[in-house]
């Protein structure tokens, strides 16, 4: 287990996070709603062996990462702690590595920041400014309304059946969703539809990765990221049986694929 022992103050949140310092290149890793650094825990220690920086943080209202009294999550605040982090690293200009709505969020911040970033990894999220069909546009309207609609107690052991296909793998995100109350979770699912801005003349701006689990069925993410891979002229890695938290799904392909993905940034 990594202890993330340093602490980033900021408006409405203490941001906890792990960096362990060095000369390799930094990797941002920023996990998914409702969820914590541990997702990438693995793919980290990977990294850290091939000589590169990990760098490991909880989301503001997130594992470690206490939302302070009346505070509530926001994608603005959000990008604006990522942001905070990679000051508070310096260093040289980081990989950002997103699973979920990391990946919305690092894509976010790739298109305000773009001289800040060496490269992007989009992880099991959806493409931030892609276009969106009829039917997807009606899909995310009627996500929020139906989440709502689920009981509370239900709700973590739902989004943990839909998001993996290892038993050990569902287990344990049940167990994570389990520790934040649903109000949260639905603060942070707004926050994520709030960061899809179709702008099909967009392209990102620095090396891209994209990694997605085969057996992912959550929003439109299986049809949208081959869209995105084809858009911008790269190559999509896809990890056979493995759901949408495919870093816990599949640990050591998701790994070696990232790596991959890295070898070929840092070249």
């Amino acid at each position: 287990m990594v202890k993330l022992d340093r602490e980033c103050d900021r408006p409405g949140a203490a941001i906890r996070f792990v960096d362990p310092g060095g000369e390799g290149q930094p990797i941002v890793f920023t996990h998914g709603a409702g969820m914590d650094h541990t997702v990438f825990l693995v793919q980290a220690h990977a990294a850290q062996l091939a000589g590169h920086r990990p760098i490991l943080w909880d989301l503001r209202g997130h594992g470690a990462s206490l939302l302070k009294p009346g505070a509530r999550f926001t994608a603005c605040d959000a990008l604006d702690d990522l942001g905070a982090l990679l000051d508070a690293c310096g260093g040289e200009r980081p990989i950002l590595v997103g699973h979920s709505l990391g990946g919305n969020l690092s894509q976010a911040f790739v298109r305000r920041h773009p001289d800040r970033v060496r490269g992007l990894i989009a992880v099991d999220s959806t493409w931030n400014t892609g276009p969106l069909t009829r039917a997807e546009r009606f899909g995310l309207r009627l996500a929020d309304p139906m989440l709502g609609m689920v009981p509370a107690r239900r709700l973590p052991r739902l989004m943990a059946k839909a998001s993996a296909v290892r038993p050990d793998a569902v287990a344990e995100i049940e167990a994570v969703l389990s520790r934040m109350p649903a109000r949260s979770f639905l603060d942070v699912w707004r926050a994520t539809a709030s960061l899809v801005d179709p702008d099909p003349a967009y392209r990102i701006p620095v090396p891209l990765g994209l990694i997605r689990g085969a057996a992912d069925r959550t929003g439109n993410i299986s049809s949208a990221m081959p869209r995105w891979a084809r858009a911008e002229g790269v190559r999509e890695r896809v990890i056979d049986g493995a759901g949408h938290v495919v870093t816990l799904d599949a640990p050591e392909e998701t790994a070696a694929a990232l790596l991959s993905i890295v070898e070929e940034m840092t070249a």
